[in-house]
């Protein structure tokens, strides 16, 4: 049977932690999301710090008084890459099960794939497909493949790649080097390399759909919004010539210059380069000279597996 009143999805991200509550038809009610930086860190040590552990804890905590004032009835946790990377991770579960009083996921690269698939093409028409959806995360970036979620020969793989990994591993000074900027771009070659040589079919999508805040913070740069407004942002289109104009700039300022910028998100500004790597050369390798972006991504198809009939 279905829910009798509002579901939540709450994604642990590296980065960010995100809250969506919806309805019993699907629509959402409230969609919140807060900077945590869960896995700083992480690629060197391999552990969740105590502080970014109390950050993420803090935000969940809130989103459990947002979710107990719309009345929700049954909800989801996932975890992504950072705590699958910490040997801490189990620890980190237990606490942010208890703070929100769900019983958490740590979500496998490929389920997390297959999550971004259902949010982001739920809107799309299968015929123009197949696509390539491409999730550029903090601590990984998942590349799914297919005219949706039900298709039989839908492919994923997930990139031990992010805006955080890469920027903390190359990225180091600020602006970043030349010599830098071409570590990370070689790293992300490679890895798109080996992906195309394992799953050639892969090059068979006609259509780029971009998820997270890297692309949304980039559209939103690119049309100088001082405030987010989804309706501007969902099913934008970013160019290929735009995407590389936008990495070429950001790695050329220093985090003041670009947090200056209209469309630019508090705690991204650090991490934005490293994302707008990942984009950049993704779209050269494959090929694509514009990629669409969604706002509907790994929650929104979290919210439609909770409604599923039972």
């Amino acid at each position: 049977m279905l829910p009798i009143g509002p579901v939540a999805a709450i994604d642990c991200g590296t980065n960010s932690t995100r809250l969506i509550i919806a309805d019993w038809m699907g629509r959402p009610l409230e969609r919140l999301m807060r900077i945590t930086r869960l896995g700083e860190g992480v690629d060197a040590t391999g552990t969740l710090s105590p502080d970014a552990i109390e950050r993420c804890l803090a935000v969940l905590r809130d989103y459990r008084s947002d979710m107990d004032r719309y009345g929700v009835v049954r909800g989801r946790l996932v975890a992504t890459s950072a705590v699958r990377d910490a040997s801490n991770g189990d620890e980190f579960l237990a606490a942010a099960g208890a703070a929100t009083q769900f019983e958490p996921e740590l979500l496998s690269g490929a389920d997390e794939g297959r999550l971004s698939m259902a949010g982001a093409v739920a809107e799309l028409d299968e015929a123009d497909g197949p696509f390539l959806v491409l999730d550029i995360g903090g601590g990984s970036t998942e590349l799914v493949v297919g005219s949706g979620p039900t298709d039989w020969e839908l492919a994923e793989v997930s990139l031990q790649v992010g805006c955080v990994r890469i920027t903390e591993r190359f990225l180091r000074s600020d602006p970043p080097t030349a010599a830098q900027l071409a570590e990370g771009e070689t790293m992300v070659n490679e890895l798109l390399d080996q992906v195309i040589a394992d799953q050639p079919h892969f090059l068979d999508a006609r259509r780029l759909v971009g998820l997270a805040g890297t692309v949304t913070t980039l559209v939103s740069l690119n049309q100088g919004l001082d405030e987010y407004d989804r309706a501007k942002i969902h099913h934008a289109v970013l160019t290929a010539a735009e995407a590389d104009a936008w990495y070429r700039t950001l790695s050329g300022e220093v985090r003041e210059a670009r947090l200056d910028r209209a469309g630019m998100v508090l705690g991204r500004e650090d991490v934005i380069v490293g994302g707008a790597l990942i984009l950049s050369t993704v779209m050269r390798r494959f090929g694509f000279e514009e990629c669409l972006v969604s706002e509907s991504d790994i929650l929104d198809g979290m919210v439609a597996g909770l409604l599923v009939r039972e």
